[in-house]
Formats: structure tokens, sequence, C-alpha cells
């Protein structure tokens, strides 16, 4: 199989992404009041793409089931693939609420009683799960060995005995196995961050800190929390711990960004500060990571306040040898409630980019990768290193106890 990255950056030049601005085009146009005065850095406020460009029709086609649908996760992971041009054809949900919200949305898909009844189902090329994630290692290995390719919620895997045995049906079956990060591959901001970085904007990356606060109560949406937390979400038996769920998002990033080929977890904390009706859920971790390309810092929690406007106030810093990049995901406190801001400072400007007018590569790459058998959506390798790390650093976390 082929790996390449090239085709994500030729994705997004074709979609009308404005990749090769430099500091004189960036200039360009402005007012001499917009030009810094004294020596002082310029602000300039750059579109990443260039306005009103049109969707492009998806290229290939594929038939896709769900098997799972534990997490409300299942719905951005759905339309990701809908938007390369997959087609949901079957589904299967083990808990009767997610079910009825299920078939609220997709009227028109079939449900079936059994998981079988999909791994057996010949039509079928891909399925995506969002199941308990202690149980979706168990279900991809299965799924794998009848001819199914594989996209699992995050963390697709809980132990590394599950991780093992993951790779070991890769290596046996050839089958493409995914993991949905979404804070890095369906936000739009991390997507041209890193257009950005292989650029050479920032210069070598050093280190990159997340910092991802969550909420578990919300008012709606498909974080979540929109229902109340079910049983398994409390038990890092079945959810994985933080640092081995929410924590995976984070270390793909620092592999992603740094480009680190091995990494190792320089050390590792939970606690669980406010919840004590739940005495092993963990609400606050944190880590710190060492890579052969770099370094990182990630830090997660439960404590996103109701003031906040959204779920969590998601920020990724980007340390590079000649600037800096930090990305606001999901909001921008006190300024504005959109997402999608990336901030860019090197020696001659400071720039403010709105990142919403992006496309998103993933979807369509991987249905692209379902049908012509490449890696360019995701490196597979990455994928589960970062599921690698974050078990290590969930088993191996020291449990802190802070006094009142």
């Amino acid at each position: 199989m082929t790996t390449s990255f090239t085709q994500r950056r030729e994705f997004l030049k074709q979609a009308g992404l404005v990749g090769s601005l430099g500091p004189a085009a960036m200039m360009a146009g402005l007012s001499e009041s917009a030009m810094a005065f004294g020596g002082e850095t310029a602000r300039v406020v750059e579109d990443a793409v260039v306005p009103a460009q049109a969707e492009e029709a998806p290229k290939y086609h594929i038939k896709f089931a769900v098997c799972g649908m534990s997490h409300d996760h299942i719905y951005g992971m759905i339309g990701a693939v809908q938007r390369g041009g997959g087609e949901l054809v079957v589904a299967w949900g083990g808990e009767e609420d997610k079910l009825a919200l299920f078939r609220k949305r997709f009227p028109d898909v079939k449900v079936v009683a059994t998981q079988d009844e999909i791994l057996d189902d010949s039509a079928v090329q891909l399925v995506l799960t969002s199941q308990v994630a202690s149980e979706r290692a168990g279900l991809a290995v299965r799924a794998m060995k009848r001819g199914k390719d594989f996209l699992s919620d995050k963390p697709g895997m809980t132990t590394l005995d599950q991780l093992a045995e993951v790779r070991r049906t890769i290596a046996e079956t050839k089958r493409i196995y995914a993991i949905l990060y979404s804070e890095l591959l369906e936000v739009k901001a991390a997507v041209y961050a890193d257009v950005l970085v292989r650029q050479g904007a920032i210069g070598k990356v050093i280190q990159t800190i997340n910092i991802a606060p969550h909420q578990i109560v919300q008012g709606g949406g498909d974080s979540g929390g929109a229902m109340p937390r079910p049983n398994w979400f409390w038990n890092p038996d079945r959810a994985g711990g933080i640092l081995c769920d929410i924590g995976s998002h984070q270390v793909d990033q620092f592999l992603f960004y740094t480009g680190s080929t091995e990494a190792e977890v320089v050390e590792s904390q939970i606690a669980n500060v406010r919840h004590p009706q739940h005495p092993r859920f963990q609400d606050f971790g944190d880590m710190v990571l060492r890579g052969n390309r770099g370094l990182g810092y990630v830090r997660l929690d439960w404590f996103t306040p109701a003031g906040v406007g959204t779920w969590g106030d998601g920020r990724l810093f980007i340390l590079g040898a000649d600037g800096y990049m930090e990305i606001r995901k999901y909001t921008n406190i006190a300024v504005s409630h959109q997402g999608n801001n990336l901030f860019v400072v090197d020696s001659k400007q400071a720039r403010s980019i709105d990142c919403n007018a992006m496309p998103l590569p993933f979807g369509p790459q991987f249905v692209a990768d379902i049908v012509n058998r490449t890696h360019l959506a995701q490196n597979q390798d990455e994928a589960l290193l970062a599921a690698e790390l974050v078990i290590k650093a969930q088993s191996n976390a020291k449990w802190v106890k802070l006094q009142d």
C-alpha cells in the first residue's frame, strides 16, 4: 500500500486554499494604517481560503455500516464518510435510547438485530463504530477478519493486548483500520495549521501543548453530553480513563505536528477532584511526551464551565524554531463564539486567520483509500502509536489526591 501526505496538500490546493501566500502577499492591498510603524509587528487578518468556494462532488462511492453507536461521535463519523461519497446502508445499536435517536436522523436506513448481520453482509465495505470503548477493538478484529475495513471512534482500544491483536489482524488481513481523531481530522483550523507547518511557516516544530477541557453535561450536540452520561462513561475499565480516552486526540496531534515516529511518555498523572460519587472516574489528567522529532505536553479535564458556551475551549500551541501557532478550536473566549481560529506569529508579523471556509479532506481521502487501497487520509502506524502511548500513560499514571 502507498503512504503519502502530499495528497492532503494537493486536495486543499484544488479546493481553493490560499497556500502560497508569503509575507509580501499578505501585506499587499493593505492600507498604510494597517501596517506596523516604528518597528512594531504588523497584525494581518488572512482568510484561509477563497470565499464562496464550491464543494467538490465526491469522486468515489462505497457502502458502509454503523455497528455500535454508544457515543454520539458516530454522527460526525457518518458525516465525514458521507462527504467522501459513502452510502450508509445498514446499522446496529445496542442501546434503545441511542437507536431511537438514530432512527429519527436516518429513518430510511435499515436497522438489524445483531452485529453479525452487518459483518456477514457482503455489500458492506466499511464498518464504523462508537461502541463502548473497551469493546471497539474486538469488533474491529472481527470485522477485518470478515473482509471489512474499519473506522473506530477514539479510543480505538483500551489495553495493550487489544492493540497487539488489532496490529496482528491488520498484518494478516491487509484491511484498512483507522481511528477518527476528530480534533485533528475534523477541525478546519487544525487542517490549515498543518499546511502552514509543512510550508515552514514557523520552522522546525519543537513542541506541542494541548489544553483539552471537556464538559460532562451539555445542552445538545453530538459531543456525548446531550443526554445523561451512561454508566460505562464513569468506569475507566470500559471508557479507558481520561488519558486513554480524550487524551488520544491530543497525543495524535503531538505525533502529527512534530512528525515523531517514535515516542515515550515521560510522566503522567490523574485525579478525581470533584466526583466522589464515582470514585474511579478521573476528571483531571496530564502527561509529558518525548518524541524523536519533538516534545509534547497534554492537559485534560472535565471542568468546562457553562459560561464558555461550548463543550470545551480546546487549544493547541505549536512552538517552532522560527515562530509559533495557537489554534482556538471551538471558541474565542470573550471575543467570539466562532471556532476555527488560527494565530500565527513569526519574525515579521502576527496573523489571525479565520479557517471556517476550509475544506475537510479526511472524508474524501478516506473513501478514496477504501477504493484504491491507499493510506492518504491517516497514517495507520501513527494512529496506532498514539493509541499505544495513551494506554501506557493511563496504566502508569500516578493517582494524585488534592486536599480541599
